[in-house]
């Protein structure tokens, strides 16, 4: 069999890998609004309960995600107090749908996120706010035609990186979701169900190596991006 052959995705292959492509992207453009306005909390305010507040942001990359995936279960299960109040005037459930793979792995990734953008914003000479405070520009111009501007490849790194650790979650995600084909199946999902299946080796390898692969140019991607944004800084090339 040659390469190309052996890459060939099956059908039921294909639709893990669209859906897990789905799934990043809602978990990052979810997150977006919240990781931007977490990293420039962390990076440029000093408050009473920063220390906690930044330790429960980077909380679940110390907890197994099985741990996460069954604390999202407990909240946003259909008897959960989230769960049930979403249910009641929304009538929306996350549990065990395509919608809640997606909360699974931004819960998982959301540290990963605003890490990024805090370094981004840590960067930044904080004299330029001061001399756009002077001229008039209030905090919410500043931001906009600022920081943002200025920390868009931080962003964007950060973006890349959360969107290939989405990619790659497994934990959180069948804990709260379950394993269920053309639903919940990410990629992940398949390489493990593939393991469990009599002579699914070949599928495992082949989903193996994709995912490999798509890690790879996710980094790759990421640390691109971080080293625009050293030059644009003016900072030279991060060691």
């Amino acid at each position: 069999m040659n390469a190309a052959a052996w890459l060939r995705l099956s059908p039921s292959e294909q639709d893990a890998l669209l859906l897990s492509l789905r799934v990043a992207s809602r978990s990052v453009l979810a997150s977006l609004p919240f990781a931007l306005a977490t990293g420039w909390l962390l990076a440029r305010r000093r408050f009473a309960g920063r220390i906690l507040l930044d330790a429960l942001v980077q909380l679940p990359l110390v907890l197994p995600p099985v741990a996460v995936g069954y604390g999202l279960l407990v909240l946003f299960g259909a008897r959960g107090p989230l769960g049930a109040w979403l249910d009641r005037v929304l009538h929306a459930h996350l549990a065990f749908t395509t919608n809640g793979a997606a909360l699974a792995t931004a819960a998982m990734t959301f540290p990963l996120f605003v890490r990024i953008i805090r370094v981004s914003m840590e960067q930044l000479d904080p004299g330029l706010a001061d001399v756009a405070r002077t001229l008039g520009a209030g905090a919410l111009d500043r931001f906009l035609t600022l920081t943002l501007p200025l920390v868009i490849p931080g962003v964007l790194a950060g973006m890349v990186t959360a969107f290939s650790a989405a990619l790659g979650e497994f934990g959180a995600v069948i804990t709260f979701v379950g394993n269920i084909p053309g639903i919940t199946r990410t990629l992940p999902l398949a390489l493990y169900t593939m393991l469990q299946a009599p002579g699914g080796e070949h599928a495992a390898a082949r989903l193996a190596t994709l995912s490999i692969l798509l890690g790879l140019a996710g980094l790759l991607l990421s640390e691109w991006l971080a080293r625009r944004l050293w030059h644009m800084l003016g900072r030279g090339t991060p060691a």
